[in-house]
């Protein structure tokens, strides 16, 4: 019994790792889809990063345009308006999901006033 016992604690602290969620950062347009629905679209696709601002020599000369599209939330505290339709870094939580992946934000930075042309 105790031999049966041990085997079931082995077999459960290999069951399967819990799923890491990965800081990255994306550049696209900032869109709002409706109120306080926010989309990060035409963005990059998602890079390894941290959770701070990214310093000015981190920033694009010229914003990329991506083929990706990203529901934004945990937005309350960004004063998302002020950077409504220009080209910003978004870093924050990578959550895959369908029908379009999410970025739990930590950090919007402005990299344009505008979006590159060919941005919806």
């Amino acid at each position: 019994m105790t031999t049966a016992l041990l085997i079931l604690l082995a077999l459960l602290a290999q069951a399967a790792p819990s799923q890491k969620i990965e800081i990255v950062s994306a550049t696209g347009c900032l869109k709002e889809s409706g109120p306080n629905n926010w989309m990060l679209v035409n963005a990059t696709d998602p890079s390894p990063s941290n959770a701070n601002a990214p310093a000015a020599k981190d920033l694009p000369a010229a914003p990329p345009v991506g083929k990706n599209e990203y529901k934004l939330i945990g937005v309350s505290e960004f004063n998302l308006p002020q950077h409504r339709d220009h080209a910003v870094m978004i870093k924050g939580l990578f959550i895959k999901a369908t029908p379009v992946n999410r970025l739990n934000v930590t950090s919007v930075t402005t990299i344009a006033a505008s979006c590159p042309a060919g941005a919806k």
